[in-house]
């Protein structure tokens, strides 16, 4: 043994423990971590994920997550890097970026942001000075925190101004044309979290052109539908998108931003070197692997699935008076006011929970109840639509979650209906 590795670690024996824990496996090492990650594993293997921007990746792209490319340091670009060793690291996000190119018809791509709001905030910082005018979408209407929200950082820096929907539940184009007229923005940011219709980004782009505005989309919650031919496609039209990597899309959690050439280098520099410093190559490896799979034909089928599921949902629900937001679905992703049932979105969400259904509390248009405390519940069909399950599912899934709400203080009744969502769950199983 050299003289080095005793002083630097101390005894023979601290010495022989140090370089031997790294051979152990996480049950050997951290029994604790990996009994808590073996519990959330059967959570999710036995119960309904519903919430819509939730989904399960496959092992392939768990492979890549989980692979040595996290031990390596690449800041820069792909072909100019700041630190030796990078060929290898520059061969996956330049797949990563090709692909996502291929994928969305993106003139430019950048995978490094670490997920959507570093993504959003990159964009701002790229393409705006302080005090500029945005046009984003209202939380409480199905805008998203980094849309301007008065408690994020951005609304103190940017001056956001905040759109809603209409009596009939959508954006109203002829309204945002006045705001854009009146307001005079910098950027138009269409984009968000919990609406489910359509949008029209042609006409979006043609007010901004009036204006003099820049255009940006978020869809985050989307992008896994527009890859796959299911929704319009912004990308073509506006000046900058930007979306997590998982959702829809069925990859890692992460973020990516594309845009017209010309606005490359500004994004490119507020990305890195202006927000972030290292990329993390094992995301965006896995990303890479994601997009992929989201290149398949099969992957068609699947959002294609996706939606379909989402509109036996808004039947059922319909069918029973339930008060769906914006008028119904368009995507993957339901918004319910629960408050005609009488309860909250949280004890409706605390209930479905006990049940064995996931989904999460949400705000609904100028909610007049607190944010941890809405009216209104959040679900959606891209995670259960992996698991392989259809319309008929769908059905029986309604009456469960219909069930859990009419009952939703009989603890005999959320367990009776817990043992048949584990019944459903064993048909699907997630990574057997």
């Amino acid at each position: 043994m050299n003289h080095w590795s005793l002083n630097k670690v101390g005894s023979a024996d601290e010495f022989f423990y140090f370089f031997t824990m790294h051979k152990q496996t996480l049950q050997q090492f951290d029994p604790d971590i990996s009994a808590a990650i073996e519990r959330e594993k059967q959570r999710q293997e036995e119960g309904l994920e519903m919430i819509p921007s939730e989904n399960f990746v496959s092992p392939a792209v768990l492979e890549a997550l989980g692979s040595i490319l996290t031990n390596k340091y690449s800041e820069g670009y792909p072909g100019k890097r700041y630190y030796g060793g990078c060929q290898f690291i520059d061969e996956v996000e330049q797949l990563a970026i090709d692909r996502a190119k291929q994928l969305f018809g993106a003139e430019h791509v950048n995978v490094q942001p670490l997920s959507g709001a570093p993504a959003n905030m990159a964009v701002y910082f790229a393409l705006l000075k302080p005090g500029e005018t945005v046009l984003g979408m209202d939380l409480s209407h199905g805008g998203h925190l980094t849309h301007g929200h008065p408690v994020t950082y951005m609304a103190q820096i940017f001056n956001f101004i905040r759109y809603k929907t209409n009596s009939a539940g959508l954006i109203d184009l002829d309204n945002l044309r006045q705001m854009a007229l009146e307001h005079k923005p910098k950027m138009i940011l269409i984009g968000y979290s919990a609406y489910s219709r359509e949008i029209d980004y042609a006409a979006v782009q043609k007010i901004a052109d009036e204006v003099g505005a820049i255009t940006m989309a978020d869809i985050a919650h989307i992008a896994g539908l527009i890859a796959a031919g299911e929704m319009n496609n912004p990308v073509p039209i506006f000046d900058i998108v930007t979306t997590t990597t998982h959702k829809t899309l069925r990859g890692p959690r992460g973020g990516m931003i594309m845009c017209k050439e010309k606005w490359a280098k500004q994004i490119d520099k507020a990305v890195f070197p202006g927000l972030q410093g290292g990329p993390h190559e094992n995301n965006i490896a896995a990303k890479a692997v994601a997009f992929k799979e989201a290149l398949e034909p099969a992957f068609k089928d699947y959002a294609r699935q996706i939606k379909k599921n989402a509109k036996v949902l808004e039947s059922e629900f319909i069918k029973r008076d339930y008060k769906l937001c914006f008028g119904g679905t368009d995507n993957h992703l339901l918004l319910i006011d629960v408050t005609n049932k009488g309860l909250t979105g949280r004890q409706a969400q605390i209930a479905l929970d006990a049940a064995g259904i996931t989904v999460n509390k949400n705000m609904v248009p100028d909610d007049p109840r607190s944010p941890m405390d809405p009216s209104g519940i959040r679900l959606g069909t891209p995670a259960i639509t992996t698991r392989g399950m259809k319309e008929e599912e769908m059905r029986i899934i309604a009456g469960w979650i219909d069930e859990v709400i009419k009952n939703w203080q009989s603890e005999v009744k959320l367990a009776e209906i817990r043992q048949q969502v584990i019944e459903l769950t064993k048909k699907f199983p997630l990574y057997s």
